[in-house]
């Protein structure tokens, strides 16, 4: 049965948190990725970003629905929804846009395992990270690593 580390990609292109958007941009149409994961200082994981992240950064802003009762407005949206998809929209370093807390698998996770996390919770690109206190990043898992698993051992 294969497992995470028999379909990753060891060669993680990463990126640091205090890079722009921009930068980011251009890495992903350079390297042809839709994602990659967000290191710190030391290169712990601390989030991931995708293409569907940065197109956020150019969608038209959703003003809250409220209603007026007297002199009151409440807000029928979450009101700290709103604080997050303003401050995505606006900005202009990695940070800004990331997802924080990935989702992450082992290097011993099965494959089906993967392929379930990916299908259910419509993650893209995975971190595969070892066990530890530091969970040291040692590959990622894209959409295209489990279809080219299915055609080598088809």
């Amino acid at each position: 049965m294969l497992s995470a580390k028999d379909i990753m990609n060891p060669n993680v292109i990463t990126v640091h948190k205090d890079q722009s958007v921009r930068e980011l941009a251009e890495l992903f149409l350079h390297h042809h990725i839709s994602g990659a994961p967000v290191v710190d200082e030391q290169g712990r994981l601390s989030g991931i970003v995708t293409q569907s992240d940065l197109i956020f950064t150019n969608k038209k802003l959703h003003l809250p629905r409220s209603i007026a009762i007297l002199d009151a407005f409440f807000f029928l949206d979450n009101p700290e929804k709103m604080k997050q998809e303003m401050k995505k929209i606006s900005g202009a370093r990695v940070d800004d846009i990331c997802s924080k807390d990935p989702i992450t698998v082992r290097p011993d996770s099965t494959l089906e395992e993967v392929a379930t996390i990916m299908a259910e919770q419509h993650v893209h690109t995975l971190p595969v990270v070892e066990d530890g206190e530091e969970g040291r990043l040692v590959g990622v898992i894209g959409k295209t690593d489990i279809i080219r698993s299915m055609v080598r051992n088809s």
